[in-house]
């Protein structure tokens, strides 16, 4: 039986499993509590299993590329472990790019949540 092609794009993050931590992280507050305190390590995660797929690069490819480990790779798209600069520099060499670091401006983040809540009392 042929395989059929998917009509849309699929993000290599998943959307079920973005669905699941959403559905969890509603209903356990410890789980909301973890994912708060490792939301950096997670966002680096993220970025690295996106930048990777996109380059079409296995985890063992990534390591070569970096004179790593593969664990070491596996480490990074865990979500649980905050690499050093020199890491991300080595990474974002293999992955033909280069580390750009931003500070968000915490007071336009906090007039937008405070918009949100407004909009949300007002619905």
């Amino acid at each position: 039986m042929p395989r059929k092609e998917a009509s849309h794009w699929v993000n290599p993050l998943g959307q079920d499993a973005r669905r699941a931590a959403a559905r969890r992280r509603a209903t356990d507050p410890k789980y909301a509590d973890l994912e708060k305190k490792h939301e950096v390590a997670l966002a680096i995660a993220d970025l690295v299993i996106l930048h990777r797929t996109r380059t079409r690069l296995t985890q063992e490819d990534l390591a070569s590329r970096m004179r790593t480990s593969v664990s070491a790779i596996s480490r990074l798209e865990s979500g649980f472990h905050i690499p050093s600069l020199e890491t991300l520099r080595k990474l974002a060499a293999a992955l033909g790019g280069r580390v750009k670091i931003d500070i968000v401006d915490i007071a336009t983040s906090k007039k937008r949540q405070q918009l949100k809540t407004r909009t949300v009392a007002r619905t």
